[in-house]
C-alpha cells in the first residue's frame, strides 16, 4: 500500500512539474508575440531623420552603414529578411538605392507598408550636361532631396504620418511631439544656412561637384550648378575625356576654381580635373550622400548640413 501511495505521489509531483513548464513556455510564447514594432530604413540619412521622429516608440533599423555609397550598397540575406518582417519601410526612391529597390518592391508585394520619401518631397529634375554643353539626360529625377532642409521638413512630417498609420502600438502623441520638435530644428537649420550663404557674393554662387548631388541646395539657396566631374546623378557612372573638357571650359568661363567632392568617394577624378586646369583648382571635401560614424564629423543629418554649409561658404568666399 505504501508503495502505491509513493508511486502516486511521484506521479502527482511529475504532473505538477510538467504543468509548471508548460505554463512557463506558454507565458514565454505570449511574451514573444508582444515584440516591439520595427521600422526599417534604407539610407543612413533617412535613418537618422526617422529615429528623431520615432524616438522610443519603435525599433528603427538602418540598412546602409556609415560612409557607404547609397548608389552601390547591397543587402545581406539577413537584411533582406528584415525588410520582409518590418511594420514600415522608409526608403529614398527616385532610383537612389539601386541595389536595394528590388528588395523593397518584394516586401511591398508581400504586404509591408512602404514610403518613398524622395518621391513625396517635390522632386526636381536635373540636366547631366555641363553648363553651356549638351544635356545628355535632361529630365531625370534627382534623388538627393535632403540637400534642401525645407524638403526634409516636408518628408519628416510625412514620415510621422506613415508611422502613426502603419506602425501599431506607437503613441501618436509622442510621435507628433517628436516630429514637431525636429521640425523646429530643421527650420533653425534653414535660417542658419541662409545667414551663412549670405556672405557668398552673386558672382561666386557657382557649384562644381564630384557628381550631380547639390541641385536641391542650389535651387533653395540661389546657387548655379556649373557641372560635375561625373556628369550623372549616380556615382556608378564614369566621365569621358570629352566630359572633362566640357567641364573645364564651363569652369573657366564661369571663373570657378573650387570642386566639391564627397568625403566617402575618392577624389581622384577631381584631382584629374585639377591637372586639366593647370593645378589651379581647390578640392573641398563634403558629406553629401552618407553620414559618418558618431563623432566623425557628420554623425547626424543636422551635423552633416552644418558642416557642409560651413565648408561650402568658406570654399566659395576664399575665407
Amino acid at each position: 500500500m505504501s508503495v502505491r501511495v509513493g508511486a502516486a505521489r511521484i506521479r502527482a509531483a511529475l504532473v505538477t512539474l510538467i504543468s509548471f513548464f508548460v505554463l512557463a513556455a506558454a507565458t514565454g510564447c505570449a511574451g514573444g508575440d508582444d515584440e516591439r514594432p520595427r521600422v526599417v530604413v534604407t539610407t543612413n540619412i533617412l535613418g537618422d531623420i526617422t529615429r528623431e521622429i520615432v524616438g522610443d516608440e519603435a525599433d528603427v533599423s538602418v540598412l546602409m552603414k556609415p560612409n557607404a555609397d547609397p548608389h552601390s550598397f547591397g543587402l545581406s540575406a539577413v537584411q533582406a529578411a528584415e525588410l520582409e518582417n518590418a511594420d514600415l519601410i522608409v526608403y529614398n526612391g527616385l532610383g537612389l538605392e539601386e541595389n536595394v529597390l528590388r528588395h523593397v518592391a518584394a516586401a511591398r508585394e508581400s504586404g509591408v507598408a512602404t514610403f518613398a520619401a524622395g518621391e513625396a518631397a517635390d522632386p526636381l529634375t536635373f540636366h547631366t550636361g555641363q553648363d553651356g554643353g549638351p544635356e545628355d539626360e535632361a529630365g531625370e529625377p534627382d534623388p538627393h532631396f535632403w540637400t534642401d532642409p525645407d524638403r526634409v521638413r516636408k518628408a519628416a512630417g510625412l514620415i510621422a504620418d506613415q508611422v502613426t498609420e502603419h506602425v501599431d502600438a506607437v503613441d501618436e502623441k509622442a510621435v507628433r511631439a517628436n516630429a514637431a520638435r525636429y521640425d523646429g530644428q530643421l527650420a533653425d537649420l534653414t535660417t542658419w544656412m541662409e545667414q551663412s550663404f549670405a556672405a557668398v557674393s552673386e558672382n561666386r554662387r557657382a557649384l562644381v561637384t564630384n557628381h550631380h548631388v547639390f541641385g536641391y541646395l542650389a535651387d533653395r539657396f540661389g546657387f548655379r550648378v556649373i557641372g560635375a566631374v561625373i556628369p550623372s546623378g549616380t556615382t556608378l557612372a564614369s566621365p569621358s575625356s570629352s566630359d572633362l573638357r566640357s567641364l573645364t571650359r564651363a569652369m573657366e568661363k564661369a571663373g570657378v576654381r573650387t570642386v566639391f567632392a564627397d568625403s566617402s568617394q575618392p577624389t581622384k577624378l577631381a584631382e584629374v580635373l585639377r591637372q586639366e586646369m593647370g593645378g589651379d583648382v581647390d578640392v573641398v571635401s563634403l558629406y553629401s550622400e552618407s553620414l559618418t560614424e558618431k563623432g566623425k564629423g557628420a554623425g547626424t543629418y543636422l551635423e552633416m548640413m552644418r558642416a557642409n554649409t560651413s565648408a561650402m561658404a568658406e570654399g566659395l568666399t576664399g575665407a
